[in-house]
């Protein structure tokens, strides 16, 4: 790995086309799974379309896989250069006055060079959620890269406890809260890409227990291994008009994923739960409270 992470990124680039081709031409990497996701979430796509959404998709997940191994070599100002903030003093703003931040992102884009980048260029603490990989050795390497600019990864068990004892510290506090909660009991159900789908809570407990602001990370391609990353406000201590913070989320990486259809993990197997059922046969409610 390290030995790869070493090459240029054009080179890079270039290997990571050639495994996208042969995920996608040669050994089928979920093709059904990917073929299954696209149609439901653009249903109005006809065979073509759906066949040219698929080929960017593996061709930009290729590049984001050689990207994230270039992320233990990858130098501060190259970067800099190629992860761009819009508005970074926009979330500056509260932790200079001494209040935490929440972030939320989704699996949009290179993912792992947001973290990166905003280690490198914010000035303040950054602590990031993340879950323990099974396999020892890649847990060991990963996080070696992803705190490898400043960012302290916390467990998703401890965050809870983590975040009360140091809740007066200003910090960001960085979710990645897209994925499919198999493993909580408190979900958030919406219809998400025409699906019923379930979304985790955590982003929405932390901020209206410790009254922290929630940002989203807004994420696009602006060309190959290019990125421009903009903070938006999705909740303000005092905002207690609906919708709830989890289905803001969830409407916005809609959004996201409508701007970049591309650029979303479509091979993931997204939806494996099913809607709750109450007694008597009635669907659960779309949107309960938290």
């Amino acid at each position: 790995m390290r030995l790869l992470a070493a090459l240029p990124l054009p080179a890079l680039h270039a290997l990571g086309r050639t495994f996208a081709f042969l995920a996608y031409r040669v050994f089928p990497y979920r093709p059904k799974v990917v073929r299954e996701n696209l149609s439901l979430a653009f249903p109005g796509l006809d065979d073509a379309g759906l066949r040219a959404l698929t080929r960017d998709y593996y061709r930009g997940y290729g590049d984001v896989m050689v990207e994230i191994v270039k992320s233990a070599s990858i130098e501060p100002a190259e970067l800099a250069r190629r992860m761009r903030f819009t508005n970074l003093p926009a979330l500056q703003a509260p932790l200079e006055a001494g209040t935490p931040v929440v972030l939320v992102a989704a699996h949009q884009c290179n993912w792992e060079w947001i973290l990166l980048a905003l280690s490198l260029q914010l000035g303040h603490p950054l602590d990031a959620a993340y879950k323990p990989l099974t396999d020892a050795w890649a847990d060991r390497e990963m996080l070696a890269l992803r705190s490898r600019f400043g960012a302290r990864m916390v467990a998703v068990d401890d965050m809870m406890r983590d975040l009360i004892a140091r809740r007066r510290q200003p910090r960001v506090i960085a979710l990645v809260a897209d994925q499919e909660p198999v493993a909580s009991e408190r979900r958030h159900w919406t219809r998400f890409l025409n699906r019923d789908t379930a979304f985790f809570m955590g982003p929405e407990v932390i901020s209206r227990t410790l009254r922290h602001p929630v940002f989203f990370i807004a994420i696009k391609r602006t060309g190959r291994g290019f990125y421009e990353v903009s903070f938006e406000p999705l909740w303000m201590p005092g905002d207690d008009s609906p919708p709830g913070i989890t289905e803001r989320f969830a409407r916005r990486v809609e959004r996201q994923i409508h701007e970049g259809p591309a650029d979303w993990p479509w091979s993931h197997k997204r939806w494996r739960l099913a809607p709750p059922v109450l007694e008597g046969g009635a669907a659960m409610p779309e949107n309960p409270p938290p």
